[in-house]
């Protein structure tokens, strides 16, 4: 017997797609597990502890906890961004107030120790040895006391993809060593990955963790628990999750078609970077697993969790469509400045595209090796917007390509195609701490901690990030027409989110997709 955990703090709106993939692979070999969204359920336990309310503020959304989670996961929610916005924000409040007193900030999407760094081991561990410190402590001891005692697992593996998740992860598995000392860890996810890749890395926690896995988890958890069998011929399982609690009208299901990147050639990714490989599932697959899943459990929309959906998918998608709307990451390429081609993604289901642009120079976008064009990109957002399909457009400032006047085009691009364009992620460049172009520039640490994921460096041209920040601050978003885009963006689940807003702005909303 094997846990499967996914820690908290991350965004509530849908299960976990690489706990699910894991489930898939042990199910199909008759292996028994349980999996455990202790995020959500660690979350939901928050909003009921009681809260100090010394203010007008909190007393409200103390007093509409239940109703602000009802409201969000109702569509009709999702026709109004106050409603939704103010909810999202008294939930938010709530969990601010839980742990604020105690030096712990707490959110819908975040978790911070004012004592304790994520990128520190000595922290990590003093997390560990300290377990009844943390917030959720009153949570997790209780739920992994009852299920250890009843199951009687041999495994207990931790799923980590954020930093937000790494405190809380190793208080509960300071918890369990205490507690059931005989009980094994394993550590996978995307932030180890991370780690793991770090050059010269040795693992640090060695007697706290049993076994640390690197990269997609499905063969290494079968190897490690005495399954020869290849991780191959399984779908995703979804059926151990509280489907019925997420923060989100009827399910969003995640699915993963690929892992790693397919161009791998963008100098600022970290997946390029890490050297992560692509490995793709075949696309008839993609298309078997996704109607059967949403015959299985009538999801309402899917998200394709894939750092960028393939042309050949795509293609695929347009042939043989899932039958339930979905979204997902695209890179800008020519398929895509065919308007047939776009057409065929709207009739497939597509409702939105996160495009990569990055920047509106092409001089900074061909020495961030994007391989796409001002022209194509162009191209693209007009065909997307005449299919009907939302765009959610990502731009990045910052880089050591680029300078004040390369970033005025940035912004004058998306001025002049802001018709096109429904949301904008607007991000500041950090430069993964390993990159190879770290050789070439004099750097700076970010934060102290011996686990950095970045690194601050000087820039060539004087474009620092302080001088990116107040670009953005006092020119990029005080252009009213951009202006009026970012505020689109829905407060804390970001894109995990717009798409909704989209399929009930345009009438694709309640079609019969609740559970």
């Amino acid at each position: 017997m094997i846990f499967l955990i996914h820690p908290p703090v991350s965004k509530p709106s849908e299960p976990p797609a690489g706990l699910a993939r894991l489930a898939g692979a042990l199910g199909a070999r008759d292996y028994p597990f349980v999996v455990l969204d202790a995020n959500l359920e660690g979350l939901l336990y928050l909003l009921k502890k009681s809260t100090p309310a010394d203010d007008t503020w909190t007393r409200r959304a103390l007093r509409n906890v239940d109703r602000n989670q009802d409201t969000l996961r109702d569509w009709r929610t999702y026709r109004n961004p106050d409603r939704y916005s103010r909810a999202v924000r008294d939930l938010g409040r709530v969990l601010e107030k839980a742990g604020d007193y105690d030096g712990f900030h707490i959110g819908l999407a975040n978790y911070q120790d004012d004592r304790l760094s994520p990128l520190n081991t000595e922290d990590l561990m003093a997390s560990f040895q300290v377990p009844d410190k943390n917030p959720f402590y009153p949570y997790f001891s209780e739920r992994l006391s009852a299920l250890i005692a009843e199951k009687k697992p041999l495994w207990i593996g931790f799923s980590i993809n954020f930093l937000s998740q790494a405190l809380c992860t190793f208080a509960m598995i300071g918890f369990i060593k205490q507690t059931f000392p005989e009980t094994k860890i394993i550590l996978g996810g995307g932030l180890v990955t991370s780690w793991m890749h770090r050059p010269g890395w040795d693992n640090p926690f060695k007697g706290l963790v049993d076994e640390m896995v690197r990269g997609p988890g499905e063969e290494p958890l079968l190897h490690l628990l005495g399954i020869e069998q290849p991780a191959t011929n399984f779908i995703p399982d979804y059926a151990g999750f509280p489907l019925r609690n997420y923060f989100s009208p009827g399910l969003i299901l995640p699915y993963s078609a690929s892992s790693g990147c397919y161009w791998s050639q963008c100098t600022f990714c970290p997946e390029r970077t890490e050297a992560n490989p692509y490995m793709p599932i075949p696309a008839p697959t993609v298309i078997r697993d996704l109607k059967t899943l949403c015959a299985q459990y009538r999801p309402g929309l899917i998200h394709f969790t894939d750092n960028a959906l393939s042309p050949s998918l795509l293609q695929t998608l347009i042939l043989e469509p899932p039958g339930v709307p979905w979204y997902g990451f695209a890179r800008c390429t020519d398929h895509l400045t065919d308007p047939n081609f776009c057409l065929g993604l709207k009739k497939s289901g597509c409702v939105l595209l996160k495009l990569g642009l990055e920047s509106g120079d092409q001089a900074v976008l061909d020495r961030m090796h994007k391989g796409h064009t001002v022209e194509t990109a162009e191209l693209i957002l007009r065909n997307l917007k005449k299919a009907g399909i939302a765009t959610y457009v990502y731009l990045l400032f910052g880089t050591q390509h680029e300078n004040l006047d390369q970033a005025r085009r940035t912004k004058e691009f998306a001025v002049k195609h802001s018709a096109a364009i429904d949301f904008l992620n607007i991000a500041i460049f950090n430069m993964p701490f390993h990159s190879i172009e770290t050789d070439t520039l004099e750097t700076q640490p970010f934060y102290e901690g011996d686990l950095p994921l970045y690194t601050d460096f000087t820039h060539p041209q004087g474009w620092g990030r302080r001088d990116v920040r107040t670009f953005l601050n006092r020119e990029f978003k005080k252009e009213p027409t951009l202006a009026r885009i970012v505020k689109n963006d829905p407060p804390v689940f970001t894109s995990n989110h717009a798409a909704l807003f989209v399929m009930e702005r345009k009438g694709n909303g309640l079609q019969g997709f609740r559970l």
